[in-house]
């Protein structure tokens, strides 16, 4: 779940655009025995090593900054390798998917032309295509005269409940909430607890589920009470 491990309580206000991404490198075929030069396999090589030196530096941007969350970062991985029919053949083709969550800070323009330079430099015969490409950054307001925002951190204050405000780092249904122009607020009242998402064994401590539901049951009538906007007739 959305956990901190600490006495505070995490708030996402916008979330990462993630990216799918698959890069097609095409290149000479032959027999394993040769040196075969203008290989898949070479292109493929330049590609990964681009894109696994931008992991590496904003993983260790990540890690010299303490104030940065992992929603401040963009984060990047291999996920997916293709190629090859034979130990003895030089394969004529090779693909790798790469898992990319980039944040709402970032200018996506110019990401993308960041990715085709890495390809360009890979070499001819060298292709990206998406299979997800989320372009919406829209985050929600988090100033008190926001009259949603004001209504839940009012809750908080009232509660004596320490927030950090945070990008979200993957992906959950708020992006399509807030693609449609409306505000969004992450929220799950679990603190002092270990950052267990999508791990074997999610569990949450009996007093912070018990301590949850009191929290609900304050947050729930509070933002159910905010009166309709003008615009919302």
């Amino acid at each position: 779940g959305l956990a901190s491990p600490s006495d505070t309580f995490s708030v996402f206000y916008g979330e990462k655009s993630p990216w799918w991404i698959k890069v097609k490198c095409v290149g000479s075929p032959g027999h394993g025995s040769r040196f075969i030069s203008n290989t898949a396999a070479e292109k493929m090589h330049k590609v990964i090593t681009s894109f696994l030196a931008f992991r590496e530096s904003e993983k260790q941007r990540l890690k010299s900054d303490s104030s940065l969350t992992l929603g401040d970062v963009t984060s990047l991985n291999l996920t997916m390798l293709e190629g090859g029919v034979s130990f003895n053949v030089v394969p004529s083709e090779m693909a790798a998917g790469f898992d990319i969550r980039i944040p709402p800070t970032v200018d996506l323009k110019a990401f993308e032309e960041q990715v085709a330079a890495w390809c360009r430099a890979a070499g001819d015969g060298v292709t990206y295509e998406f299979h997800q490409k989320c372009m919406d950054q829209h985050v929600s307001s988090t100033e008190e005269s926001d009259p949603w925002w004001k209504a839940f951190s009012s809750v908080c204050r009232d509660m004596k409940l320490q927030l950090k405000l945070e990008i979200f780092p993957a992906a959950t249904d708020s992006r399509y909430i807030r693609a449609a122009g409306h505000p969004a607020i992450g929220f799950s009242p679990m603190n002092r607890t270990p950052v267990l998402l999508h791990d074997h064994n999610e569990f949450l401590n009996e007093q912070v589920f018990l301590r949850g539901i009191d929290i609900y049951a304050r947050l729930l009538p509070a933002l159910a009470s905010v009166p309709p906007l003008p615009a919302e007739g």
